[in-house]
């Protein structure tokens, strides 16, 4: 196997276990006589394959060892970033900023990683003096540099120091509050020395357990990420009578909450926050900036007062939004930019929390000092890779929470299927849990930023309702629209129809849909009680072009169809003062779908057993029949419906409304 496919293997084995590698970080390489291969900014270890490596002429890159920089600090890390240019072979790929300190290190493979283990001891008090009892006098120990030329300095003379002390080539080199470099020949000897390590830095392994979040969690954080969105459209420069809906796009911020004893154990109290109040590592500045917000009021109404306070008070002080809010009781919350942001954030952030209680066994924590940050804050190569790691959908519905009822398969399924690609976090509610996970998993291959999550839902179960807006807020933050589509059919004439069936179709078309109103109005209006005056919630019905006319031997459905809009009105008048929004959208048919076209027990074939339309010998004939009464001789598609929902959330100035798309087969008067 050739050395560039060993680099592929140890960088994947490295980066797919997060006790090494979290965000993407760390960075690895491999080097012959006359070339370098070095993973290549944005690449991540993980997923890696040979096009994530910058490839560079070592010769052009001894320059770095020889030439004399400029002592302006900007000057210099411009002059650095240069001259790797200049090394480059490939083309379009950024090297590694730590790519010198690769090409020094005199072995074929070095893997730079920030092990949570390595870094408890790196980031503690006691790091040096520790380190020499755990390890002997020969650890290669690096004081805190500043990344980036500077450190490079530091680590090649120390690398010639201990050549000259000890006659030999450190293979490990460790960095206070960064990380630690192992380089080998091989990388089955690189897996043996990081073994190695790890069994002796694991003095008292970390217990964490999940707790569950509280109730209060949706009493709570829908406030606050309206908050934040005001802060955001505040340091845009935008205001709501300056800008038709400014509560879009980037503005729209993505709330996330992780609770387990590890985080309760540091939101108990402002003394145990008060260790992890300042960062310990570059990557946690680069991705949860270096201040965070504290609330430690006991009552949700009072968490809110205090956020209404802090909030704004950070944004003045600091001029930009917090990327990490602690909050007691509730759990450690990150303040995304999109969803796939907050789980880096919380990935790192509790990293922190992990140096900080290991740090206990070495002194205690060391967390970097002000001027350290500043550097950090300010370094273009970190504001680099922090652009990188944001990533961004765009669309529509780009950073919206959108909850699509009896979305598991079918009109459901390709509805918000249809806002996923519009930029909208989703929501999959459904009672079909092994469909409806298996709907996630697709969809979350289909975006880059934005999320889709499965809750098991019951919309004719009120709690089992609130266990959705739970676990919605939980994951989000907030719910921007909630499409009401789950629904049932079963058809039948006046003799055929029980009484039975004639329940559970009211039950799921128009008992769920108020109950879904009920629960979900309560978490819109703490949403726009705290944000701006154009900020508006949604509350979307999937109703049916048999919610606006009779339908022959269906009229169980029609029913509860036509009984919906006049939900959706009386919801509208209710919650206009809310600026909550309530809309139907009555599709014609999907015959493509399964409803209308599964062979065993689809309306067609259901329609053709009960004689509903007469004369029809086959199912073609049922569809033919059914064709004929639209002019425009299509069915609705999910596309349709979706196209119809996104302009009900869009304007501003409609509620109350049942919204035809039919092909033109029935038409409001």
């Amino acid at each position: 196997m050739n050395g560039v496919q060993d680099l592929i293997n140890i960088s994947q084995y490295y980066g797919k276990d997060s006790r090494f590698v979290i965000a993407g970080g760390g960075n690895t390489s491999y080097k012959t006589a006359d070339r370098l291969w070095v993973k290549a900014s944005g690449s991540a270890l993980a997923t890696i394959t040979e096009d994530g490596f910058a490839v560079l002429d070592r010769q052009k890159l001894q320059v770095l060892s020889e030439r004399q920089y400029s002592e302006n600090t900007a000057e210099r890390e411009e002059q650095v970033k240069n001259d790797l240019a200049a090394a480059c072979i490939s083309q379009g790929k950024r090297p590694s900023v730590e790519t010198s300190m690769h090409n020094v290190i005199n072995y074929a493979f070095v893997v730079h990683l920030h092990p949570t283990a390595v870094n408890g001891l790196m980031c503690a008090q006691n790091a040096e003096s520790d380190l020499k009892q755990l390890f002997g006098e020969k650890a290669l120990y690096i004081p805190y540099t500043d990344p980036g030329y500077v450190l490079f300095k530091k680590v090649e003379d120390s690398i010639k120091a201990h050549r000259a002390a000890f006659g030999e080539e450190p293979s490990v080199i460790w960095l206070q509050n960064h990380g630690i470099f192992v380089a080998a020949d091989s990388i089955e000897e690189i897996k043996t020395q990081y073994d190695a390590i790890l069994a002796k830095l694991e003095v008292k392994p970390l217990l964490i357990e999940d707790r569950d979040t509280c109730s209060c969690t949706e009493q709570v954080l829908p406030a606050l990420r309206m908050m934040l969105c005001q802060e955001a459209i505040q340091l845009a420069g935008q205001t709501c009578s300056g800008i038709r809906n400014p509560y879009a796009g980037a503005n729209l911020k993505v709330l996330k909450v992780r609770k387990n004893s590890l985080v309760k154990s540091f939101y108990d109290s402002a003394e145990a926050y008060a260790k992890i109040s300042r960062p310990f590592t570059p990557d946690g500045i680069v991705y949860c900036k270096s201040n965070y917000i504290y609330i430690d009021a006991e009552e949700s109404q009072d968490k809110i007062a205090q956020a209404q306070e802090a909030i704004p008070a950070f944004v003045k002080k600091f001029g930009y939004l917090p990327k990490v809010i602690l909050i007691k009781g509730i759990g450690l919350v990150a303040v995304g930019d999109n969803a796939a942001q907050c789980d880096i954030i919380l990935d790192v952030y509790e990293d922190a929390m992990k140096i900080a209680a290991l740090a206990e066994n070495f002194g205690g924590a060391h967390p970097m000092t002000q001027a350290q940050i500043d550097f950090i804050d300010n370094w273009e190569v970190e504001n680099y890779r922090r652009s990188v790691a944001a990533g961004g959908a765009s669309g529509r519905a780009e950073n919206k929470t959108i909850v699509v009822t009896g979305a598991a398969q079918g009109f459901g399924e390709g509805i918000a299927r249809c806002l996923l690609l519009e930029g909208a976090n989703i929501v999959v509610a459904d009672l079909n849990e092994e469909v409806g996970q298996a709907t996630v998993v697709r969809f979350n291959a289909m975006v880059k930023s934005n999320r889709a999550i499965f809750v098991k839902t019951n919309v004719s179960d009120i709690p089992s309702i609130e266990n959705l807006v739970h676990q919605t807020i939980c994951n989000f933050g907030a719910i921007d629209a909630f499409i009401s589509n789950a629904g049932v059919l079963r058809a039948g004439g006046l003799e055929d129809m029980t009484p039975e069936n004639f329940e559970f179709v009211t039950k799921i078309n128009y008992n769920a849909y108020f109950y879904c109103a009920k629960v979900v109005s309560r978490v819109m209006k703490l949403q726009t009680k705290y944000s701006g005056e154009d900020y508006y919630a949604d509350i979307i019905q999937v109703n049916s072009k048999s919610g606006l006319r009779g339908s022959k031997a269906n009229f169980a459905y029609a029913g509860g169809k036509f009984g919906g809009i006049g939900l959706t009105q009386s919801f509208a008048l209710e919650l206009a003062p809310f600026r909550v929004k309530v809309n139907s959208i009555c599709p014609g048919n999907f015959y493509d779908g399964p409803l209308w076209s599964n062979p065993e027990n689809g309306l067609f074939v259901q329609y053709l057993k009960a004689g509903k339309v007469p004369g029809a010998k086959t199912v073609e004939d049922v569809k033919e029949f059914y064709l004929a009464q639209v002019p425009m001789r299509k069915g609705c598609s999910p596309e349709d419906v979706c196209k119809g929902a996104l302009y009900l959330m869009e304007q501003l100035g409609e509620t109350g409304q049942a919204l035809p798309i039919t092909g033109g087969q029935v038409m409001l008067n």
